[in-house]
């Protein structure tokens, strides 16, 4: 009996041992899929089109802005694809999106991939390209400006509460939540809106086929299809990341077989940082909409 028992133990620790060890091969595995889904194939020392993307409400964005000063000094990034899908966001971080791009432009050959939307704020960066796609269906321009601030004045004197504001001048803190905005306060805000969709405007009259008035004859805020907004000039032509590399190859010289590796600026991160984003998931609280500023942006449910 102490034999078979002896057996019988042996075996049990065999087959322990050959499951622990297939544990462990599974666990490489999975952290080896993690690793590649984090850190991406690599530039190294090759020659590649660097490709970036734009995605959600656009905020001051250092990191993205570093990585596009980093690709224009690459020689090893022959050419730049920005893969943008934005409704929009601050008029001054796009206004800093487009003038990184313009520098990296400067150097080597830059193309915009529109995906489902690219409006507003999203298009003022996309015109930093110097050639634009967009699919058929694609929601582009809404080229203009808003500035939105809540307004709970009528709330609180239905509530009976009444606010004292002391200012330094009429239009100190203009516009104010808890004050009706005055005619003079609502001229000042206008000339901000005007002032930044005059900017808008100049810019992409400079950078598209367009006069001034042929811009403003499309700038009253409204979108356009990928489609139509080839017909009208805000794009050139209606297609992906296939379309972008052949109009690279031919037009600019960039051989299609190369790379196109992902350059965002998400790998700056530590690896571990990486793997627990991976593993764990992101922190999206601070990805709402905040509404604070001259804006421009298109959503529908604004």
């Amino acid at each position: 009996m102490a034999a078979i028992r002896a057996i019988h133990h042996a075996r049990l620790k065999r087959h322990l041992r050959i499951w622990r060890f297939a544990a462990l091969v599974v666990a490489a595995a999975a952290l080896a899929a993690v690793l590649y889904s984090v850190m991406g194939p690599s530039a190294g020392g090759e020659d590649h089109v660097a490709r970036v993307h734009v995605e959600g409400f656009i905020r001051d964005d250092r990191a993205l802005r570093r990585r596009l000063d980093e690709i224009a000094a690459d020689e090893r990034a022959v050419a730049l694809l920005v893969v943008i899908d934005s409704s929009g966001g601050s008029a001054a971080a796009a206004e800093a999106l487009y003038m990184a791009l313009r520098k990296v432009g400067a150097a080597k050959p830059v193309a915009a991939i529109l995906g489902s939307r690219a409006a507003s704020g999203a298009y003022l960066v996309a015109i930093g390209a110097d050639h634009i796609f967009a699919r058929n269906a694609t929601l582009t321009g809404s080229i203009g400006v808003i500035l939105q601030a809540p307004q709970v004045a009528g709330l609180l004197e239905t509530l009976g509460v009444g606010v004292e504001v002391v200012r330094s001048g009429p239009l100190k803190t203009v516009p104010n939540p808890v004050e009706r905005l005055s005619p003079a306060g609502r001229a000042a805000v206008q000339t901000l809106v005007d002032e930044i969709f005059s900017m808008f405007v100049d810019m992409v009259a400079e950078r598209r086929p367009l006069s001034r008035t042929e811009v403003l004859a499309v700038a009253d805020g409204r979108v356009f299809t990928g489609r139509s907004a080839v017909g009208n000039g805000l794009v050139d032509a209606i297609g992906g990341e296939a379309a972008a590399r052949e109009w690279l190859a031919e037009e600019r010289g960039i051989d299609r077989s190369l790379a196109a590796i992902d350059r965002d600026p998400e790998r700056d991160a530590g690896w571990l940082d990486r793997i627990a984003g991976r593993l764990f998931g992101k922190n999206t609280a601070a990805e709402g909409l905040l509404l604070d500023g001259l804006i421009a942006v298109w959503h529908p449910a604004l």
